[in-house]
């Protein structure tokens, strides 16, 4: 039996191995779009970003930059300014892609383009300044690839792309010694493009294989008028985002009479003045043909070399706990568990609570106790042949030999307090497991990966409601088991209690966003949609599954009975005890997953220009932290059974979830020594969806190790015949 389960598990890693190494790791799209020469190719405005904080803005919500003008762009129906329609996971995430009004025709350069003048006040300017402080950066859509910035890897060996491009840039002035903002009024487009596959290409046909940007600060010293800078290449000085005083000294003492005045000076002034800037754009084409189509994302995955290592360090990392914990429980279950039931025949078993001892006949003729001459407290039943002179000593051994998980067969299967919650969890945990598992499994198969913008949390969302139906089985199931009589009230808490936790959460945060005019804020639409597919898609699904695992399935039988009277719990050591035994426990699956975890964290808030793509990795430490806590729970909780303590149900639930709290606090520590965030709001939304994230971690290992160790005590104590 452990022979073909360490075979099982080896196959199983092998494969998830397999699969992150393959270099199909995502599908770039569903179909390709090639043009001909001189077709249009519509530039898309999306948002700006910063590493520094969780703030996101709409691109043409900018004060600063060109508005759409509303035209037809030459050769196509698109007309600036048109909002692109997004699916819920684009929504989620701050995405608000627009139509630009940057004309780009296949194969046609443009050396300068003039865009438009902007007249912006101090408003804007200080608007424009606070975003190039917090290093902002935009990101613009051509053909599905985000623009990006080139840059080589020191050994000068490769290029790779980082997603988006500075507004601007800042130093400090030689003269006074004051900081100084100047604004990317110019930028290069950079198409890179390759003949298109099959007969499209022999048809003149491209395919666009990259999408860089370049942007310059370039003085309004340099600009013709109504027209673009004479010598874009050699420009020294930049666009400074500063006004002087609109009025003299003596009318605004504050200014001293200086051409310079402090940002918090030159806040407060209200003199009506302006600054005219002017924006314009180059385009250039060319021929890459090292890049294939179907690979064209690989330059947005940054150092693959280095992190594949540390990749495979986690790996081995896991493994090895993994391997130790599997050694220990084997030991467990082949030894002391074993021993434990060594003595038991087919005839013997429980009787109201104490355990009958049947000794074979001795060859001297001598009969053995009768069964009914057994004492009170019951003693274990032994095989083979027993010393005729030794009875009051054996006796006396196998008294000792009742202590621990043998004399709880009465109680260890009692109701646990507060189960009419515990069910609901268990069911919410559940439709988490489900929604982890087809996540991860879709994108191993590259069915989710970038080039799908907002793919994994559309479809993360929709695997969570409709694995409601599994959340209903479960809580109805694990209801019914603890002896509950109300399954529709059990329906309605196991369908509102995690989500409504969440949306209310969500909801709070939201309120925090919209004050700061941020994309980040979901709209109102939005909240109306996620209510309807909240209580009338999946409440409805709850509804099914639970009626089907309360009515139809039923509870989960055990192998004894219950007493009537509870049987009093011992004086516990400290380390079983529940806060330490949570914290303790926890600390082991914990170890397994930290170091995946500094990659999703640089991924999510250190380096939002780049994107996670480990996914087979990923794939195999989960797996591994699934098996961890499973053995973590079952060895915990036989050592809870040992020293005779049943409450093991809400024990087994902190148990498995208990890594959650040292991710949590893993979180904190990663906020305060690696990232740079600032403001409040920020911070709040840091601490606020690290929450939420560790609460459904909490919730899907909690259900894993509820269901493992509840396993583990149906079979050791279904060894025991009862009668």
């Amino acid at each position: 039996m452990h022979a073909d389960f360490r075979l099982r598990f080896g196959y199983i890693l092998a494969t998830l191995l397999a699969l992150s190494l393959s270099e199909a790791f995502y599908i770039p799209g569903w179909s390709i779009k090639s043009y001909k020469n001189d077709e249009p190719i519509p530039l898309l405005v999306n948002k700006v970003y910063s590493d520094n904080t969780q703030l996101q803005y709409a691109y043409f919500d900018l004060p600063f930059i060109c508005p759409p003008t509303g035209r037809t762009h030459t050769g196509s129906s698109l007309i600036s300014g048109h909002s692109i329609s997004l699916n819920l996971g684009e929504v989620l995430r701050g995405d608000r892609i627009t139509t630009s009004d940057y004309e780009l025709a296949m194969g046609k350069d443009t050396e300068c383009q003039s865009l438009c003048s902007r007249t912006v006040d101090r408003y804007a300017l200080r608007r424009a300044r606070e975003l190039i402080d917090s290093g902002y950066v935009a990101e613009w859509i051509v053909d599905n690839l985000p623009g990006a910035t080139s840059f080589v890897t020191i050994d000068k060996s490769r290029k790779y792309y980082a997603a988006g491009f500075k507004l601007g840039h800042k130093d400090i002035s030689p003269d006074m010694g004051k900081p100084r903002y100047f604004i990317n009024n110019h930028v290069t487009i950079v198409i890179r493009w390759r003949n298109a596959p099959g007969k499209d290409g022999e048809r003149g046909g491209k395919v666009i294989v990259g999408f860089e940007v370049y942007p310059k600060s370039i003085s309004d010293e340099y600009w013709k008028y109504d027209s673009c800078p004479e010598d874009v290449r050699n420009v020294e000085e930049g666009m400074e985002l500063h006004l002087p005083s609109n009025t003299t000294a003596e009318e605004n003492p504050t200014s001293s009479g200086l051409l310079y005045a402090p940002p918090q000076v030159e806040e407060d002034m209200n003199d009506g003045a302006t600054l005219n800037i002017s924006y314009s754009y180059s385009v250039y084409y060319r021929e890459e043909t090292n890049v294939e189509w179907a690979n064209r994302w690989d330059l947005y995955f940054v150092n693959e070399d280095g992190s594949s290592k540390i990749h495979w360090l986690a790996i081995f990392n896991s493994v090895f706990i993994a391997v130790l914990l599997t050694v220990v429980v084997g030991i467990i279950v082949t030894r002391t568990i074993k021993s434990d039931m060594k003595g038991f025949s087919k005839d013997g078993g429980i009787e109201e609570g104490k355990l009958k001892l049947k000794l074979k006949r001795p060859r001297n003729g001598n009969k053995s106790p009768k069964a009914g001459e057994k004492e009170p407290g019951g003693l274990l039943e032994q095989s083979g042949d027993a010393d005729n002179d030794a009875d009051v000593s054996s006796d006396e051994e196998l008294l000792e030999d009742l202590t621990g998980w043998k004399l709880l067969h009465g109680d260890v299967f009692r109701s646990p307090a507060y189960g009419g919650l515990l069910a609901p969890l268990v069911g919410s945990g559940m439709q988490l497991v489900f929604m982890a598992t087809g996540l991860l499994l879709l994108s191993c198969l590259g069915v989710l990966n970038p080039s799908w913008r907002g793919g994994f949390v559309s479809v993360g969302f929709g695997l969570f409601i409709f694995a409601g139906v599994f959340s209903g089985y479960f809580s109805g199931r694990v209801y019914k088991t603890f002896g509950g009589e109300d399954w529709r009230k059990n329906t309605l808490m196991t369908a509102i209690l995690f989500p409504g936790l969440l949306f209310a959460t969500v909801f709070i945060l939201n309120l925090f966003v919209w004050a700061q005019a941020s994309s980040t804020a979901i709209p109102f639409s939005t909240l109306i949609a996620l209510n309807f597919l909240w209580l009338f898609i999946q409440l409805p699904l709850v509804y099914a599954g639970s009626w089907y695992g309360y009515a139809r399935t039923g509870p989960w039988t055990h192998p004894t009975k219950t007493n009537q009277i509870a049987r009093q719990v011992p004086q516990q050591s400290w380390y079983i005890k529940g806060v330490q035994t949570v914290l303790l426990s926890g600390l082991i699956p914990f170890a397994v997953i930290f170091i995946e975890l500094l990659f999703v964290f640089k991924s999510l808030w250190q380096d939002k220009s780049g994107y996670y793509y480990m996914f087979g990795f990923l794939a195999v430490v989960f797996l591994i932290t699934i098996i961890t806590v499973i053995e973590v729970t079952v060895v915990t909780t036989y050592f809870q059974l040992c020293a005779e303590n049943y409450h093991w149900w809400w024990q087994s639930f902190f148990i498995g979830g208990g890594s959650a709290i040292w991710i949590f606090l893993y979180c904190a520590w990663y906020y305060f020594t690696n990232l740079h965030i600032h403001g409040f709001i920020s911070g709040v939304l840091f601490f606020s969806y690290s929450f939420l994230a560790c609460l459904v971690y909490g919730l899907l290992t909690g259900t894993v190790g509820f269901l493992a160790a509840y396993a583990f005590v149906r079979r050791i104590y279904g060894a025991i015949k009862a009668d």
